[in-house]
């Protein structure tokens, strides 16, 4: 389950305070509420019968009795609000309806080529959207959307910008598409940050720094900075696929430049070079099963890949010194051979006191990362103060 406590604190007016005091699932009565928060009883009761309307908030069992009539208690409710989870790849469409605690409630998966254009793959989101919100009934509200694309995308306006796997989708209006079809928020990041997103809420959120690395048909990072997704000025922190590395010398990278990473660590680069020594390897995905059925140089290649990484992610280390390096992706899901390659280098070439406690592991969120991730981003807006002030507003 996700957090449904998201990343805001208790700012803004009086009144909003109560709803953020109950988003920790506590249960608590009118005078608990009035006493942590300072504000008269008949103010409470009236921000409580207010959340109530808005369906945000249930009544649950009566607290013990002092001697008096119990008194109510009452606890956040997420499960009368949903959201959208949509995760777009280079191959596949994946959402997900989930409430507001994080629960999944239904998902679907479909195998679309992000190159068949926006019109297409948002088009059946669109689509299996409506249906999946038909078969759950009238009483699930869909309150936001969030969407990952695998490619930089614009945070300020949720639009992709040069998308090297994405033609066709150059400053297309995804929010704009989504949110006039579906009638609610839609935001938009690249999938890597929306992965890091979801590992950090599902399977760490303790942890204030966390470095997640994907590893598929490119390479990119997320990065989770004082438990918050850093993107940087344009959006773009974390693209380190296209970092320099010497290994790449004179090697063409898809993005026009010559040496980065990507072009001699990610999936389609590891298939060339095992093609080049008489393997029929046509992409990522067969090389994955190379190294899930054994093949020993399929597995030197992914080892040698993962060391090319490590000395990236080395100088990552150094400069965000995380807690938590995390390998996603499909190349890093084909066994431990990229992660120990990984490790080699990071726990060799890094000073110890920045590796003395840094864990570096496999994505447990695996193929519901990115998802899960997108799902968590539309919720924070969803339970934001702003937002939830629209909904009593609306409720009234």
């Amino acid at each position: 389950m996700l957090d449904a406590r998201g990343q805001e604190t208790l700012t803004g007016s009086a009144q909003s305070e109560i709803f953020q005091i109950l988003r920790d699932g506590q249960p608590r009565t009118r005078s608990e509420l009035a006493a942590l928060t300072g504000l008269a009883r008949s103010t409470v009761a009236a921000r409580v019968d207010a959340l109530l309307r808005a369906k945000l908030i249930s009544p649950i069992a009566d607290a013990a009795s002092t001697g008096g009539r119990p008194s109510r208690q009452f606890t956040f409710d997420g499960t009368r609000h949903s959201v959208l989870g949509v995760d777009i790849g280079a191959t596949h469409v994946h959402i997900a309806l989930t409430d507001l605690h994080g629960t999944m409630l239904a998902d679907i998966q479909e195998s679309i080529p992000v190159a068949d254009g926006p019109e297409r793959v948002l088009g059946w989101v669109i689509d299996e959207a409506r249906r999946l919100l038909t078969e759950h009934g009238t009483g699930l509200a869909l309150r936001a959307i969030g969407v990952g694309l695998p490619g930089p995308v614009e945070h300020s306006t949720g639009r992709p910008v040069d998308p090297p796997i994405m033609p066709g989708w150059d400053r297309f209006d995804v929010p704009g598409m989504l949110s006039q079809a579906l009638g609610v928020a839609t935001l938009v990041d690249n999938d890597v940050n929306v992965m890091a997103l979801g590992e950090h809420h599902d399977f760490w959120p303790d942890v204030e720094d966390l470095l997640f690395l994907k590893v598929a048909t490119g390479i990119g990072a997320g990065v989770i900075t004082g438990g918050r997704v850093h993107r940087g000025a344009q959006g773009i922190a974390g693209d380190i696929g296209h970092v320099w590395v010497p290994e790449a010398e004179g090697v063409l990278c898809r993005c026009g430049s010559i040496g980065c990473l990507e072009a001699i660590a990610a999936g389609p680069a590891i298939a060339a070079r095992l093609n080049a020594g008489g393997m029929d390897v046509a992409g990522t995905q067969d090389v994955v099963a190379a190294v899930l059925r054994g093949d020993i140089e399929a597995i030197r290649e992914v080892r040698e890949a993962g060391r090319v990484i490590g000395r990236v992610l080395t100088t990552c280390v150094s400069l965000m010194n995380p807690s938590v390096i995390v390998l996603g992706g499909p190349i890093s899901n084909a066994g431990d051979h990229l992660l120990a390659g990984a490790r080699e280098i990071i726990y060799t070439r890094s000073a110890p006191l920045a590796t003395s406690n840094l864990q570096i592991v496999r994505s447990r969120g695996g193929d519901k990362a990115a998802v899960s991730g997108a799902s968590s981003m539309a919720i924070q807006h969803v339970l934001s103060i702003d937002s939830v002030e629209a909904l009593v507003r609306d409720a009234a």
